[in-house]
């Protein structure tokens, strides 16, 4: 009789060596890739390729208000590099979300799924979802929780990490 061995809970890297952009472009070649390979599952659909183009410029200008958040708190937006962050940033699109950077590239990538119009195309954002969890948000907030203590507990408890 075999032994079963209790799973131990994730534990993030301490380092981050793979940085958001490069998980962002390798999902979105993902999700090219996997519309391509199964043409099957193709559709077409006009409104939804429409609707692509609000959600893509959504996507963009989340990105772009939440680096603006940074530069006005004159901290670093370097994600390989949390801990040089100077300041905890609570305004503008982190009073709703923590991570409206990451948000902004999901929903670029769900924009591109849309305009490919393939149902297995959101495996591409999906998978970005996933990464960017495990690879680069669970290890930040624990440099974040390191830097700022109770000031970023207090924050976490009050803004989700997704939306």
């Amino acid at each position: 009789m075999t032994k079963s061995r209790p799973s131990k809970p994730y534990k993030a890297p301490r380092k981050l060596y793979f940085p958001p952009l490069l998980q962002f472009l390798l999902c979105a070649i993902a999700t090219y890739c996997l519309a391509a390979n199964t043409l099957a599952l193709a559709y077409q659909s006009a409104p939804i390729f429409w609707l692509s183009i609000p959600i893509a410029l959504a996507g963009l200008l989340m990105v772009l208000i939440s680096v603006r958040s940074f530069a006005k708190e004159e901290t670093t937006v370097n994600p390989i590099a949390p801990e040089k962050a100077g300041r905890l940033v609570t305004t503008g699109p982190y009073r709703f979300t923590r991570n409206p950077m990451y948000l902004g590239m999901l929903l670029l990538l769900v924009a591109v799924a849309l305009a490919i119009q393939n149902t297995t195309a959101l495996g591409g954002p999906l998978l970005f979802m996933a990464s960017i969890t495990f690879l680069q948000i669970i290890p930040e907030e624990r440099v974040l929780k390191e830097n700022f203590g109770s000031a970023f507990a207090a924050y976490r408890r009050q803004t989700r990490r997704w939306l």
